[in-house]
């Protein structure tokens, strides 16, 4: 079912949407930034998160200029550190009674060597997907407690051709960047739909989403396709022909967090060529992303790394 409009809060505006809470990781630069920009615009409250504090400060100045009655506000994030998660978790619960809104967009790419996370896994999946994992459930109860929360991971097409090596999870034995990134990726659609099921079972209210950007042109995304070398070089020729700016790659990920023409479940992609350019649509989601097996054992693995508990 379509979502409802959400209902004006005690002292809004009428007629004008109420000033709900939203965080988004990452959001500094590129994406993450775009989606902050675009959920001001809609007059959500917006917490920046950003793994370096004076690029996290210098955002929320970008956008108070932008915005000068925005309310945002900058608070330190490491998804490379499980305390840090932890840490950040604490800290909204002393500062606010609900979250409407969680983005998990923050993430690093092909990392051309592998790199290791304050506890030790390898760090696209402990970025990408692990820190957001162990983020989302220490939040869960004060998500369930607004009105008609939503939580969005950021995915990718890269995810279609991802496979989760329960055997070699952490690339101990076998490294490869984009390999890592695939997988990294293909857990992100894996979690948001394995939450949508949890949230039908449990009645937690919860409305988990995912969206991807299509080839978006960030500063992320042309790192890594540095990596790629002579094939790398002929790609940064092509890229302007079939990739689209961060702005345009925000679209999917603000669809699935604010619309209410989208369901519980939904992956909003580009509707453009292959997903990688135009407006928002529902994407496609491959078959590996809806394996029930893959996603309970996956599920299981997480909560053991990370010692997620999934309580309201």
């Amino acid at each position: 079912m379509p979502f409802n409009r959400q209902p004006e809060q005690p002292g809004a505006t009428p007629g004008r949407a109420p000033r709900l809470l939203a965080v988004v990781t990452g959001a500094n630069t590129g994406l993450g930034l775009e989606t902050a920009r675009g959920l001001l615009r809609e007059r959500y409250r917006v917490i920046v998160t950003a793994r370096t504090p004076h690029k996290g400060h210098a955002a929320v100045d970008a956008l108070r200029r932008e915005y000068p009655e925005a309310d945002v506000r900058y608070e330190p994030l490491d998804l490379d550190s499980l305390a840090s998660v932890r840490d950040f978790a604490d800290q909204l619960y002393s500062r606010e009674a609900s979250l409407d809104l969680l983005i998990n967009n923050a993430g690093v790419l092909a990392l051309p060597t592998r790199e290791l996370t304050q506890e030790g896994y390898e760090r696209q999946l402990g970025v990408n997907y692990l820190g957001h994992f162990l983020l989302t459930s220490r939040l869960l109860p004060l998500l369930v407690a607004a009105p008609a929360p939503r939580v969005v991971q950021l995915a990718s097409l890269a995810h279609r051709s991802g496979r989760i090596d329960f055997d070699d999870l952490q690339g101990e034995r076998h490294y490869n960047p984009w390999r890592a990134y695939r997988q990294s990726k293909l857990a992100m659609l894996v979690f948001s739909q394995a939450l949508h099921q949890r949230s039908q079972v449990h009645g937690w209210g919860l409305a988990s989403l995912a969206a991807h950007p299509g080839l978006s042109r960030t500063a992320l995304f042309e790192h890594g396709v540095k990596s790629r070398g002579m094939l790398g070089r002929v790609f940064r020729l092509a890229l302007p022909a079939i990739s689209q700016t961060a702005a345009a790659g925000a679209r999917p990920v603000l669809h699935a967090a604010i619309d209410n023409d989208v369901r519980p479940g939904d992956y909003i992609g580009p509707n453009g060529l292959g997903e990688t350019r135009g407006k928002p649509k529902r994407a496609h989601i491959a078959t590996a992303a809806r394996d029930r097996a893959i996603a309970e054992r996956l599920w299981n693995v997480s909560c053991e790394l990370t010692g997620a508990t999934w309580v309201e």
